[in-house]
């Protein structure tokens, strides 16, 4: 079992297809030979110094930075492997490493973690229309840390999994690969002081458009606050990276979630707009909150890329109104720069508007978090996620045989050893293709090992729910995927 000192744990697994013929096998050898990095600037364990440092309060100090920096994609041609992918299911393809970020889709998920003082705000508020506030707040910080994060997830092997306890933040976590195609991984975390439960079942489904790859989200997410009896759903935004082909990579968010609070008939509707035709949409989340008997009861609005507001519903149109008689901008019709066909080599980004524009009399309900200085050389990814496939002293011992920290590919490609980790990738795939044929041949049925397909109790709908026992740590009929 953990020790109370060395508690904070954080983990993260990767999304890998054994569906491929190998087809793409040269695309990842390709890699090593347009890299420019240090491979030996960190020892296996993924850290500088070795052990975690221990800060003078006695919580421990999570690494703040990655063993070795990110590769440049500039010369790397990904036209030749998605100009096959067309309207495809990107899951069934095998990418070559250049795509990747050295986590996994597990430690991905472990991420909507990151603003957890947001469950513990909820927690805490006796007025339920406080803590549909906050529950929508966390519901959006939940895909902030996606905001320039264009790497994509390694898929995760099936039976891999992911565990994460941080007693500073109140919560451990756990996740498995519960099936492979489709690939759905389920998640299960719950509070320290037993305050909360949060789980769900996710199967992002991937396309590629010619121009950009979609993943539109598949799977409830729930959130229960046992304190109160209550018990939240929803289902996240679809995201869609633009320029995979030439151009800057952007991303964007876009789709209606829906929040249910199941015990008092509450809703809250979030709109996650798109770009639209001159970007002025670009990142910005509107809504709000209602009633069993839809009586709005506060407008919610911001940008999931920076911060979240709610007001009053007539506060709201008052200053709308008010913005509207204070002169618009005048409508122009788009100029042939603007009106471009749908061949042009690549989506421009819209310049970002730096700040959401303040409503007198609004409530700040979320702000995103300060990323490290040097995230740009780091994948894009927040304090949070350098973290997460941090391989402490010791852990070994710990962790079950099938967690992502173990992965060879993963640790390779955040080592800088990119040639080494294109080869493990391939490994991987190939020793999960050899059991899949085994077990056909063999007429064996693979078994779900912490997980189990049910029905959502809040929604009537398919999902994976927790089946217990994983913190007891026994791991010995745990597979052997590595």
């Amino acid at each position: 079992m953990w020790k109370k000192k060395k508690a904070k744990r954080t983990r993260v697994t990767g999304f890998d297809s054994d569906n491929s013929s190998g087809d793409f096998s040269e695309a990842n050898h390709k890699v090593a030979e347009m890299l420019d990095l240090d491979p030996h600037q960190s020892d296996r364990t993924g850290k500088h110094n070795g052990e975690t440092e221990i800060q003078e309060n006695g919580i421990k100090r999570h690494r703040t930075s990655l063993p070795a920096p990110m590769f440049s994609r500039n010369d790397f041609s990904v036209w030749s492997i998605l100009k096959k992918c067309i309207g495809l299911e990107l899951s069934k393809i095998t990418m070559p490493i250049v795509f990747n970020e050295p986590l996994s889709f597990l430690q991905r998920i472990t991420e909507y973690m990151e603003h957890i003082y947001l469950i513990n705000k909820a927690c805490s508020h006796a007025d339920p229309l406080e803590r549909m506030q906050a529950v929508a707040a966390f519901a959006v910080s939940a895909v902030a840390s996606q905001w320039e994060r264009t790497g994509k997830p390694f898929n995760p092997l099936l039976g891999e999994t992911y565990e994460l306890t941080r007693e500073d933040l109140g919560f451990r976590f756990i996740s498995e690969q519960v099936s492979h195609h489709p690939p759905i991984s389920a998640f299960y975390s719950e509070g320290l002081n037993k305050d909360f439960i949060f789980h769900g079942s996710i199967y992002p489904k991937l396309k590629f458009w010619g121009k950009s790859i979609e993943a539109e989200p598949r799977g409830t997410i729930t959130l229960e606050l046992l304190k109160h009896n209550e018990a939240y759903t929803w289902t996240n935004p679809t995201c869609c990276v633009h320029n995979v082909i030439i151009g800057k990579l952007w991303l964007e968010q876009y789709g209606t979630v829906e929040i249910v609070n199941h015990s008092t008939g509450d809703k809250c509707v979030l709109n996650f707009k798109p770009c639209g035709l001159f970007g002025k949409e670009l990142h910005r989340v509107e809504g709000h909150i209602q009633d069993k008997n839809r009586k709005k009861l506060c407008v919610i609005y911001g940008k999931w890329t920076e911060c979240l507001w709610c007001t009053d519903p007539t506060t709201y149109e008052t200053y709308k109104k008010n913005e509207k008689r204070g002169g618009e901008q005048k409508k122009t019709k788009p100029s042939e720069d603007v009106i471009k066909s749908e061949n042009d080599e690549a989506d421009d980004m819209p310049e970002v508007q730096d700040t959401v524009q303040f409503i007198p009399g609004s409530k700040l309900l979320w702000r995103i978090n300060c990323r490290p200085p040097n995230s740009s050389q780091m994948y894009n990814f927040t304090s949070f996620a350098v973290s997460l496939n941090e391989l402490e002293k010791g852990m070994e011992a710990i962790l079950a045989p099938t967690d992502c920290r173990l992965r060879p590919d993963i640790r390779n490609m955040e080592n800088g050893n990119m040639d080494v980790a294109s080869k493990e990738k391939e490994r991987l795939e190939e020793k999960q293709r050899a059991a899949r044929k085994e077990r056909a041949k063999d007429e064996v049925e693979w078994h779900t090992r912490w997980f189990h397909q049910g029905t959502n109790p809040y929604t009537g709908t398919s999902d994976w729910l927790y089946s217990g026992g994983y913190f007891d740590r026994n791991f010995s009929d745990c597979p052997d995927i590595y």
